[in-house]
């Protein structure tokens, strides 16, 4: 029997949540394509995200609507709670149909529940929101106006319930086991991909009974000179028997994801590596002691900058993002960024990914923390050793 991560009364919260957020933004219905927010407002979970299919919530309707492949309404069924009347199928033949589009149903779907002169808002920026879907919903509904919504879901997202922040912590705990798993694989003459089978199997395998989910990214794995970029996957290419070897990888539990990134050096590292990761921990130590409430995200990645500046360093790209239920892509929440210019104000129950990442010319380090905000600061949902990591 599917087990449900939720009560309904959780989800009838975030219902209530979203539609306050709807009314003030001047929507009377929302399309959420995006399959986090689509399972954020109603538990739906399958790996049916490459067709097209979302979630509708109007705000004088009791339920959402839930709209997607016919063979896939069956998932709805299992997954959620929303009465059989708002789980709605398309057509089967549409599925990657050259001329007609599942959206064209979603059009006639929406003009027989009399919402086809709504003030509309559609999730311009989700990755599987398409222009094709987005011309066709377009052209289905003429009499309405359509607008993007902004991210008004993920933003409805960002503060976790403690329902929600129990599974961020499991995740943490997978994490933790999986990178120290992944670490103690690394040696000289080791394959990558070996590191990494390792990482997927202790991933899946969780702790204490409790299984992890996919990764909305895959493990990424830098060695040497490529350690200088970050997103790097792996190769058959065996480990070298000197050198850097840099490793970011997450677990879920729930769709919950906790992101993590660490160092390893192959042999004695040279005094700017060390250096280097030094600083990295030191920055990461003050900037998390920064994170309480009230605190603004530009104000916790100032810190960690003076940290960087007076030690020589800089980071141009963002230090941290938002993180919590995902699906692939990205573990991301694309809502608040620990960045200058973001003056979002923390509040307990946030959770960031403190990606620390600083890549230099030939070379580069990070010791990252997921974290979730509390009154203490940043409380680490992961515990693998904060330093380079040596193995002689």
């Amino acid at each position: 029997m599917y087990r449900k991560p939720f009560t309904a009364k959780e989800y009838a919260t975030r219902l209530a949540d979203v539609k306050t957020r709807m009314a003030a933004a001047g929507f009377e219905l929302i399309i959420c394509q995006d399959p986090a927010n689509m399972c954020w407002l109603t538990g739906f979970d399958g790996w049916s995200f490459y067709t097209p299919q979302c979630v509708v919530v109007h705000l004088d309707e009791d339920w959402p609507v839930w709209f997607g492949r016919a063979q896939d309404a069956k998932s709805a069924h299992i997954t959620t709670d929303l009465p059989a009347d708002n789980i709605v199928g398309f057509s089967e033949p549409l599925v990657h149909h050259p001329v007609n589009h599942p959206y064209d149903e979603l059009c006639d779907l929406m003009r027989a529940r009399g919402w086809d002169k709504a003030q509309i808002g559609v999730e311009l920026d989700a990755h599987y929101y398409t222009a094709r879907a987005h011309h066709h919903l377009v052209k289905g509904l003429p009499n309405a106006c359509l607008s993007d919504s902004q991210e008004l879901v993920n933003w409805a997202r960002i503060v976790k319930s403690e329902a929600e922040v129990a599974l961020m912590r499991e995740a943490g705990r997978i994490c933790t086991e999986t990178m120290n798993r992944a670490i103690s694989r690394i040696a000289p003459g080791v394959a990558q991909y070996e590191v990494i089978a390792e990482v997927y199997h202790a991933q899946i395998m969780g702790l204490d009974g409790k299984c992890g989910d996919y990764t909305s990214l895959c493990p990424l794995i830098q060695v040497g000179e490529g350690t200088s970029t970050p997103h790097l996957t792996w190769t058959d290419e065996p480990l070298p028997d000197e050198g850097l070897v840099m490793m970011e990888i997450g677990a879920a539990r729930r769709h919950y994801h906790a992101p993590l990134t660490r160092t390893v050096h192959l042999g004695k590292p040279p005094t700017e590596i060390i250096k280097l990761a030094n600083v990295i921990v030191d920055g990461v130590d003050v900037a998390l002691d920064k994170a309480k409430p009230g605190v603004s995200c530009q104000d916790v990645e100032a810190v960690w900058q003076r940290v960087l500046n007076k030690n020589g360093y800089t980071k141009p790209s963002r230090v941290g993002y938002s993180i919590g239920l995902n699906y692939p892509p990205d573990w991301g929440e694309r809502t608040a960024s620990l960045r200058p210019g973001d003056e979002t104000v923390l509040q307990p129950g946030m959770c960031f990914h403190f990606q620390s990442g600083v890549w230099l010319e030939d070379f580069g380090a990070a010791i990252s923390e997921p974290f979730v905000v509390t009154e203490k600061g940043g409380e680490r949902l992961c515990d693998v050793r904060r330093e380079l990591i040596v193995i002689d």
